[in-house]
């Protein structure tokens, strides 16, 4: 099956208007870090508390996303991402109006952490509804799970780009508030609606059974992955600190943001490429691979002094990035128990956001001291550290996927078998299948018989 052919299935599956709303939802988590920045160093003339109050919002963000992730899991997301949706659009509107009041600094800065502590990631939990979406592919399912992982990277750096360039137009157009105001709205509108959708019932672990509950999360391997993700966001947030330090150095510190946006735009089309690679080319040896391409394609940073020569290397370097953060987010969703994926791709999401604090921090210092060519300098080295990263864990992720595919096959041969043992005591008149009955897998989620398999949810 070609690469369309698999995106056109899969979002049949769930019809284009879910995959709008959750592309939707996520823009607002894009637009509030660098609409906090903007809005709160605009109001008090501090770049310092700006970025602190950005900053507390990430990381704030990085601590209440997990737990909420956790506690879906646990009841389903459809009253938790409700409940996000809710305060943390009403989150964003007070951090506005505590700004227009002149607060002082650390109200705003608190404020600002607690938005950013409601607010959903609402891309690593859409990855979360996935396999039960495509639990009717049968042997079609691994394929379609790719396509997905795949599409939700893409997805991310697309609102990575969009996002921020939202803001820019909003704040030329209104103002740093009007902006931060935009995407509570957004929030409020698309979270509330990804809340609400049909296939939110499909999570939880009353729909999960009980088979898949009690699982241990935290282990070595998901600490590697973690690691991994707080790689990337380094790369991010140096990045985009090097870029901004060498266009004011060049004079057009307008154009810092629009370079740095084309990280993005190259890593989107890479990513909806993924699902292009064959099977045979193994998870690990991806993560390996897309490691070394970041270390190739960011060297040449070292060595840019120019405008131009920046936008030709981080274009190229984009094509790297979403593929090494979809191999990374597909290994937390195979090798941590079903009932557990919800915390688990919200921490990676959280630890890319505290990487992104960290290398921008870091780079900033750099920066500061010896130039942007400094800045680069912890781009690099967070792409070797990737690098070193994914050589320690080839065997044994290798060995852990092996495990986790001999439990999957050994869990649908029992499946198999418990469908045979019922269809040789399903007698007729009892209202089942077997005597035309209506029953389908999901007919207990929301008392609706007859409810969707394989058709649009």
């Amino acid at each position: 099956m070609s690469p369309l052919a698999t995106y056109r299935r899969l979002f049949g599956l769930t019809g284009w208007f879910y995959v709008v709303v959750a592309f939707l939802g996520r823009l607002p988590m894009s637009m509030s870090q660098i609409g906090t920045l903007l809005l709160v160093a605009t109001s008090t003339g501090s770049y310092g508390t700006g970025g602190a109050a950005a900053g507390g919002l990430a990381v704030a963000n990085a601590i209440g996303s997990p737990l909420a992730g956790g506690l879906a899991d646990r009841i389903g997301q459809r009253p938790v991402v409700l409940v996000q949706s809710v305060l943390g659009a009403a989150g964003l509107g007070a951090l506005v109006a505590l700004t227009d009041a002149g607060a002082a600094d650390g109200v705003l800065i608190a404020s600002a952490a607690l938005a950013g502590f409601f607010m959903p990631q609402v891309g690593p939990l859409a990855r979360v509804r996935w396999r039960p979406i495509t639990q009717e592919a049968g042997s079609g399912q691994g394929r379609l799970m790719s396509a997905a992982f795949s599409y939700e990277g893409a997805a991310d750096e697309a609102a990575f780009v969009l996002g921020p360039a939202l803001v820019g137009g909003l704040v030329a157009l209104a103002s740093p508030g009007g902006a931060l105001v935009s995407a509570s709205v957004l929030l409020l509108v698309f979270g509330s609606a990804f809340a609400i959708h049909p296939t939110a019932r499909l999570t939880g672990r009353a729909v999960q059974g009980a088979a898949e509950v009690g699982g241990r999360l935290f282990t070595p391997l998901l600490g590697g992955l973690l690691l991994a993700q707080l790689f990337v966001g380094m790369l991010f947030g140096s990045v985009q600190t090097g870029t901004t330090a060498l266009a004011d150095q060049a004079g057009h510190p307008e154009v810092a943001g629009l370079v740095h946006a084309l990280l993005g735009v190259g890593s989107v089309l890479a990513g909806l490429a993924t699902v292009a690679l064959p099977e045979r080319f193994g998870l690990e040896r991806r993560v390996l691979a897309f490691a070394a391409a970041l270390v190739v394609l960011s060297t040449p940073l070292l060595g840019v002094d120019s405008i131009g020569a920046l936008i030709a290397v981080v274009l190229l370097l984009g094509f790297a990035v979403a593929p090494y953060m979809i191999s990374v987010f597909t290994l937390g969703e195979r090798l941590v128990p079903m009932s557990r994926v919800g915390m688990a791709m919200t921490l990676l999401g959280g630890a890319t956001g505290v990487g992104y604090a960290l290398g921008s921090g870091a780079a900033g210092r750099a920066a500061d001291a010896e130039g942007y060519g400094a800045a680069f300098v912890v781009t690099v080295a967070a792409t070797v550290g990737a690098v070193l990263l994914a050589l320690l864990g080839q065997r044994p992720v290798r060995r852990a996927l092996d495990a986790a595919s001999r439990a999957s096959d050994a869990t649908a041969e029992a499946a198999v078998s418990s469908a045979a043992a019922a269809s040789v005591v399903a007698q007729p008149g009892m209202g089942g299948p077997a005597d035309g009955g209506t029953d389908t897998p999901y007919d207990d989620l929301d008392g609706e018989p007859g409810e969707r398999t394989g058709q649009p949810v």
